[in-house]
């Protein structure tokens, strides 16, 4: 079977989501990068985070308030979003389109280096039950080894574009970004203080969770 039939046939069982739909668009409009997570992953994350029953969530790389609205979908009454964002105009867009979807009260978007941010959290000594790792891929191992400081035992840390678009399994791909994700993915297989998989669709994703 064709990949990419698959996921079209996938994608087709699903309703219009017009919340989703508006903040992708809010983010072509603004001459930003298409590259949200996609929706099926998208719903994963929410189902993940319902499941997990995660209270104190983390997202590294906000961009426009796509994954932010499916990771708040997920959390419980009581629970809250961090999101951590490099770029003040796409931070601010991720505020409206959380705001839209009527997650102003449980998310906060905290602009900055994300290594910095990551370092003053742990200065604070706040703890998380999920993360989702979306940020440029050349510091992915870094941010992993922050997560893992500042995460509880049983937490569940995921990773976006474990693929890289291809790059990560393509040897001739050796630029930064490449690299930075290939040994994201080897920390998440082979890490012991991980349990961890891969899902091979769309653009790949890694799931792990922190061991008690």
């Amino acid at each position: 079977m064709d990949e990419q039939q698959g996921i079209r046939y996938a994608e087709a069982l699903y309703p219009p989501d017009r919340q989703l739909r508006q903040a992708l668009e809010s983010i072509r409009l603004r001459g930003m990068p298409e590259i949200s997570v996609s929706p099926g992953y998208g719903r994963l994350l929410t189902l993940l985070v319902k499941m997990t029953g995660a209270r104190a969530v983390l997202e590294i790389g906000a961009l426009g308030g796509y994954s932010g609205i499916c990771l708040a979908r997920g959390l419980p009454e009581g629970g809250g979003l961090l999101s951590l964002e490099l770029r003040e105009d796409y931070a601010a867009l991720a505020r409206e389109n959380l705001a839209a979807a009527g997650y102003a009260d449980c998310t906060e978007v905290r602009v900055g280096d994300a290594l910095a941010s990551l370092d003053a959290l742990a200065a604070e000594d706040r703890r998380f039950d999920f993360f989702f790792i979306d940020a440029d891929k050349v510091h992915a191992p870094d941010y992993l080894e922050r997560a893992l400081a500042l995460s509880r035992p049983g937490a569940v840390i995921v990773g976006d574009n474990a693929f890289y678009h291809g790059k990560a399994f393509t040897p001739e791909n050796s630029g930064p970004g490449a690299a930075g994700i290939r040994l994201f993915n080897e920390r998440m297989a082979t890490d012991p203080r991980l349990e961890s998989t891969l899902l091979p669709a769309y653009d790949g994703m890694t799931i792990a969770r922190v061991k008690d």
